[in-house]
């Protein structure tokens, strides 16, 4: 969120967004830093598994929807390698469980089994697909042709296309 470790902080990665094509760019930003923080604290903590890795899952499969899928899939070419090793390693953990010694194992909540991971895929599923649609509804208006503001400044000519003056 503030760029520590080598991130981007939250300013970069709100530009990012607006770059990508997600939109509102400021909202999606905050979003995609919060899912990444919260759910990988969730995750370490095992606190409200599988909230945390389904919130992993989400922004990871949105990364590979507007980033990666394009590169193939290995992560040398900007693959979703990465990404997909993430969403593994999620699921695995919602479906094992927080274990004992963890926060859900404190409260005595323990979640784990093939129906939790499961869950953890669907709602990081939902929460991808639902990101994916606020952004396509909320996409800014193009200029009419599909101009951008340098070309639509410049003023129309009067003579027809293919005539000469």
């Amino acid at each position: 969120l503030n760029g520590s470790f080598g991130g981007p902080g939250l300013q970069a990665t709100q530009e990012s967004m607006g770059a990508l094509g997600l939109h509102p760019a400021k909202q999606q930003g905050l979003a995609a830093a919060l899912s990444e923080t919260i759910g990988g604290g969730l995750t370490a903590a095992g606190f409200l598994s599988p909230l945390g890795p389904a919130l992993i899952t989400g922004t990871m499969l949105v990364a590979i929807k507007k980033v990666h899928l394009k590169n193939g899939v290995w992560v040398s070419k900007g693959g979703y390698e990465y990404n997909a090793t993430l969403i593994a390693a999620a699921l695995s953990l919602a479906t094992a469980g927080p274990g004992l010694f963890s926060l859900d194992g404190l409260f005595r909540r323990q979640r784990a089994g093939l129906r939790w991971g499961a869950v953890a895929l669907a709602l990081g599923v939902g929460g991808a697909a639902a990101t994916l649609a606020v952004s396509s509804r909320m996409q800014p208006a193009e200029l009419p042709g599909g101009e951008d503001a340098e070309e639509s400044s410049a003023p129309e000519s009067s003579v027809p296309e293919g005539a000469t003056e």
